[in-house]
């Protein structure tokens, strides 16, 4: 490789606390060496168009690291490979412009792809990796949900945002004697709900990982009744589903995304439970809270390691790797293998038999 480096650094996915301060280490090490650094604003659209490419420089990033969001800009309808192109006439074509990204790139002289996102945004940078770009991944994502790495940015502070919302309602729940239902974020995994509900004392936690018998949750919260208490809280996963069941869903998403758009499980819940108990029941949707605002200490520092460990790995030669929290340190795993496989919560994990070990429901 040259000695001096010309990178490029895109956010993709969702957004989530900490990706300022990935950028902001980004810059600061590949400054100290002597390289450039472009941001390509949302997503890859600074490779399709490359007035979206903006010089980011030491003076350009200062003060970013407690910000939340991104000064880029991210997307999750900006995959290349799939990109939906609306023709103005009520048809969407999708189409596969990866080509002109690969291009791009060469034309411009860039040496490595920086790409910071979630397991969606990884793979699409391990199938440019596939193309022939250097590409080095940093793993972002609120649902903590990639195996490779330890633990990811974002979770923390989205974690924090579902306690503090549980916190706050302990006292109007007990004021007016009601349930609460609390849908959190998470997808296929129920990190962020099983993690919030120990630090949140709620009394039902359900995840995605273990179907939930609805009279096993309305028992546990009629037992509060029993102890002179009550209210109730229950936090539920958005990917929870009953035994027998499947997800609650809102739509098939849009074209190019390939996912549902999982929601209104809080909902549903909050009307079988009034149903059963006769309990004065409501829910409550968290949704983007738990992305926005600034990052907690926790992730604005692993969020800085990630950004400073790619450019330590780009200076060694590793390319086509992702960066994984592997403490005490940050370790290279060949980007094919990060994205391989999700990270659900293990049944036999201590954090489980804490949550049963204090009485907490988990649905079963």
């Amino acid at each position: 490789m040259r000695d001096k480096l010309k990178l490029v650094i895109n956010t993709g996915g969702g957004d989530a606390p900490g990706l300022n301060a990935v950028i902001h280490a980004v810059v600061m090490g590949a400054s100290r060496r002597g390289w450039q650094v472009y941001g390509s604003r949302n997503g890859y659209a600074g490779l399709l168009d490359t007035d979206e490419l903006v010089p980011l420089t030491p003076e350009k990033v200062r003060g970013i690291t407690s910000l939340g969001g991104t000064i880029l800009g991210t997307t999750n309808r900006g995959n290349p490979f799939q990109l939906a192109h609306d023709h103005g006439d009520g048809k969407i074509e999708v189409l596969d412009v990866s080509d002109r990204v690969v291009t791009n790139f060469k034309r411009l002289g860039f040496d490595c792809l920086i790409a910071v996102g979630g397991d969606g945004s990884l793979r699409i940078a391990s199938r440019f990796a596939e193309k022939g770009l250097p590409v080095v991944g940093v793993p972002k994502t609120i649902d903590n949900d990639l195996s490779a790495t330890v633990m990811t940015f974002g979770f923390d502070t989205a974690v924090s945002t579902a306690t503090d919302a549980l916190d706050r309602l302990h006292s109007t729940a007990s004021a007016h004697e009601r349930v609460f239902v609390v849908e959190v974020m998470g997808r296929y995994a129920g990190w962020i709900a099983l993690n919030s509900g120990i630090s949140g004392s709620a009394d039902v936690i359900l995840i995605p990982e273990i179907p939930y018998d609805i009279e096993s949750v309305c028992r546990r919260i009629m037992e509060n009744e029993l102890d002179g208490r009550r209210y109730a809280l229950v936090v539920a996963a958005e990917g929870a589903a009953p035994v027998g069941g499947s997800m609650t869903h809102k739509g098939s998403g849009e074209p190019g995304r390939g996912e549902v758009l999982l929601g209104g499980l809080g909902e549903v819940l909050a009307r079988e439970i009034a149903a059963r108990t006769g309990k004065d029941t409501r829910s409550l949707v968290l949704g983007h809270l738990q992305r926005g605002g600034s990052p907690t200490t926790f992730d604005r520092l692993l969020a800085t390691r990630f950004g400073a460990a790619a450019i330590r790995f780009i200076e060694q030669g590793m390319l086509n790797i992702m960066v994984a929290h592997a403490p005490p340190g940050m370790a290279p795993i060949p980007l094919a293998e990060a994205v391989r496989n999700t990270k659900n919560v293990p049944l036999d994990c201590d954090t489980v038999a804490t949550a049963l070990d204090l009485g907490i429901c988990l649905g079963n």
